[in-house]
């Protein structure tokens, strides 16, 4: 496979593999959450899109079998959904963003993060601000119930098509009131409006290839983005 072939790919698989359970990350390990888990005092934020990936934790994190592991939880979140944000990755996705949307359910994931883990998230999300969300109703697969929790918001707002936002096919949520597209058609459709004179692949690689143009295609995406519609505080620190 080509260096082109895999950023073409690595942009199309967002949000990539997720185990459809709760699990802990170890290193490049993903194992069985122990029934027995102390989870505090780790601060829980939201994870949706890419960051309960496994690859993406060992990634960002920087996992090896010595250092610190990464909680997992499963959840459910009632009255949101995890659609399009309005902008383009540094790596040629369309990635996610999270918006109200009442009655839906939708499965999101929590991770369990100390301090430094939490530094080091944010450190590599440019495009998005930390923000507590309460109040919310947010089940975990072990059982509690958070009524708050951390979450980064897209600083771009939501990407709207034709007036309204566009969930991603590959969150399942019940009672889900957006449409919904995989990863491929999210970008064939911002490449329709800003690149149409490319191929999927061109608009792509171009993208990764010359930040500063995908910056200014992600400002002509923010014109009539649709702005997250919940309350959020902004945590600067934890």
């Amino acid at each position: 496979m080509s260096d082109r072939d895999e950023i073409v790919e690595r942009a199309i698989d967002y949000p990539y593999e997720i185990p459809d359970r709760s699990f802990v990350q170890a290193g490049e390990r993903t194992l069985e959450l122990p029934d027995e888990l102390r989870l505090e005092p780790r601060i829980p934020v939201l994870a949706f899109g890419s960051n309960a990936a496994p690859e993406v934790l060992v990634r960002k994190f920087e996992l090896t079998e010595q250092s610190d592991t990464v909680p997992v939880v499963r959840a459910r979140l009632s009255d949101f959904d995890i659609v399009y944000s309005a902008h383009i990755s540094a790596y040629g996705s369309i990635p996610a963003a999270i918006q109200v949307s009442p009655g839906a359910t939708v499965s999101v994931y929590v991770t369990y993060l100390t301090p430094e883990q939490l530094q080091l998230m944010s450190e590599t999300e440019p495009n998005y601000i930390l923000a507590r969300l309460d109040p919310v109703s947010c089940r975990l697969e072990t059982g509690e119930e958070l009524t708050s929790i951390a979450s980064y918001l897209s600083k771009h707002g939501c990407l709207s098509v034709d007036g309204g936002e566009v969930a991603l096919a590959d969150v399942a949520a019940d009672g889900r009131r957006f449409p919904e597209w995989g990863e491929r058609e999210a970008i064939e459709h911002v490449r329709a409006r800003l690149g149409p004179e490319l191929t999927l692949e061109d608009f792509i690689a171009e993208n990764v290839a010359d930040p500063a143009l995908a910056r200014r295609r992600t400002e002509a995406l923010r014109q009539g983005a649709k702005p997250f519609a919940g309350t959020a505080r902004k945590l600067s620190e934890y």
